[in-house]
């Protein structure tokens, strides 16, 4: 434990290892992120939180470039990107591979086995050869506790159970950095704690990661830092303990002290 410690501080003093510098974000005139800036180390845990329409989800997007960026850059484990620079096809899927992202929906291939769903990426993104992808496929499956469902469909399988499965899709690829947009909002509370346990024990490990999340008991405990998002902006950001305990603006005390008096 100790070692792991140690390891773990070294990795967080290291030079970071995604940096995002004035990001901005715009739907026609509505402008959704306002100069977002943004670093972190490897190995670190990160949990966004804030009221809805704050721009959370729309800044993992353009994280993973699912959604381009109006201005500024990103820069994930030595790749840059620019809101004035299109994308080649490799850079994307570089960018791909450094990032994986996890969504509120599972979006599993219904007509796939568990297995395949975790296997075709590995095959189509990294070229690895079908065996080796299952051995990988069934080694995630047996980390997030469904080693046993490697030959079922999706269909099958409960809510929390397909959230698993996206989960160990994700790591499949190796990424650096996993990124996850409300992981548990569409599962019932039971539930959503099986899958908020095997995001604990992927941070234990030391997987760097950006959560956005309405769970503030995890966004409290699990995250070493926190940051609360409102109006395209980060308002506060600090120790999680810290930010969620003894928030600073009035906004992040109102939106702190509905949520967590509900």
């Amino acid at each position: 434990m100790v070692a792991e410690t140690q390891a773990r501080a070294k990795a967080l003093a290291g030079p970071p290892i995604l940096d995002v510098r004035n990001l901005r974000k715009s739907f026609g005139e509505h402008e959704v992120l306002k100069d977002v800036n943004l670093s972190m180390r490897r190995g670190e845990v990160i949990a966004i939180i804030g009221p809805s329409g704050s721009g959370k989800s729309t800044l993992l997007r353009c994280l993973n470039q699912l959604e381009s960026a109006s201005g500024g850059e990103i820069t994930i484990d030595g790749l840059t990107i620019r809101a004035d620079h299109a994308l080649r096809r490799s850079e994307l899927l570089g960018l791909r591979r450094k990032a994986g992202m996890v969504f509120q929906s599972f979006n599993l291939f219904p007509h796939m086995t568990v297995l395949r769903n975790v296997s075709l990426p590995q095959e189509r993104v990294l070229g690895r050869s079908r065996a080796e992808a299952d051995r990988r496929s069934q080694a995630l499956l047996e980390r997030v506790g469904l080693g046993d469902k490697a030959a079922q469909y999706p269909a099958r399988c409960s809510g929390g159970q397909q959230q698993r499965i996206a989960i160990a899709r994700a790591l499949a690829l190796d990424p650096q950095v996993m990124l996850f947009d409300e992981p548990t909002s569409a599962l019932d509370p039971e539930v959503g704690l099986e899958v908020l346990a095997v995001i604990k024990e992927l941070a234990e490990a030391g997987m760097t990661m950006v959560v956005v999340t309405h769970e503030m008991h995890f966004a409290e405990t699990v995250s070493d830092r926190v940051l609360l998002m409102a109006d395209g902006r980060i308002l506060e950001e600090g120790p999680s303990r810290e930010v969620m305990r003894n928030p600073k603006s009035e906004r992040a005390k109102r939106f702190l002290q509905a949520v967590l008096n509900r």
